[in-house]
């Protein structure tokens, strides 16, 4: 298996908070499962621990990383802090092509929220906050807005109830309104309400539940890999600018 592939599948796994913070991610225990050698393994690690989504410690390894309320708070303000700017900046200069992208994508979600297709809410719901970064055109703010955005994501899946999802489908909805209107103090002013509003709906955890093996847990996630790679390739021919878009998007939950 390629090292992007690994990466993928094992970042996907990280943000979806399957496993508990402060587990040891053994080299040789992770080559096994995916046919590869402890080096190439190793690589993936530091890349992400890199991206922040491990800790890797020297001369220990690498551990999964607790999301905690209390830093939370720091990184919810810089999410604040950088798609205020995200959002004023796109309100003075957002095209129609990518008013087009943006309609398009609240409606998805709202459609996926009608159904009662959480997974595919939960996953729209973040690619919101990554279109928008990728609208600036600028890697920079792509980049440090994707890295912000991931870290979030452990902490949504962790400690945010589900009676916020609604809630934060419609919030989405009025940060396009004011874009869409050109509205530079109200898309600004939205934005900052619906990241504070997700920030209030992270609730502490009483107690955790025991986690299947992992073994079991990446057999799953190599699978389910694989299973949207064949997906991907035989919709290849058909795909929509919106729909090209989120493919080439890490899967992710929540805001």
């Amino acid at each position: 298996m390629k090292e992007a592939a690994i990466h993928a599948i094992l970042s996907r796994f990280l943000i979806a908070g399957g496993l508990p913070g402060g587990m040891k991610l053994g080299e040789h225990r992770l080559a096994e499962i995916f046919g590869v050698s402890r080096e190439r393994i190793r690589k993936v690690l530091h890349r992400l621990g890199h991206e922040r989504l491990l800790e890797v410690v020297k001369n220990r390894g690498a551990f999964t990383i607790e999301p905690d309320l209390r830093e939370g708070r720091v990184v919810y303000e810089a999410r604040r802090i950088l798609e205020s700017g995200m959002v004023a900046h796109l309100a003075d200069n957002l095209t129609e092509p990518q008013q087009l992208r943006l309609r398009e994508h609240v409606d998805a979600e709202a459609d996926a929220m009608r159904r009662g297709d959480q997974p595919s809410w939960l996953k729209l719901s973040a690619e919101f906050h990554y279109l928008l970064a990728e609208m600036i055109g600028n890697p920079l703010i792509q980049r440090q807005a994707l890295e912000l955005i991931n870290r979030t994501l452990m902490l949504v899946k962790r400690y945010e109830t589900t009676a916020g999802s609604a809630c934060g489908c419609e919030e989405h909805r009025l940060i396009f309104k004011a874009l869409a209107a050109g509205d530079r103090n109200k898309a600004v002013k939205a934005m900052s309400s619906h990241l504070s509003l997700v920030e209030t709906r992270l609730r502490p955890i009483v107690c955790d539940e025991a986690s299947p093996p992992i073994e079991a847990m990446l057999a799953q996630a190599i699978a389910a890999f694989h299973t949207q790679e064949s997906d991907d390739a035989g919709a290849s021919r058909s795909l929509t600018p919106r729909r090209e878009r989120a493919a080439s998007m890490p899967q992710a939950t929540g805001d």
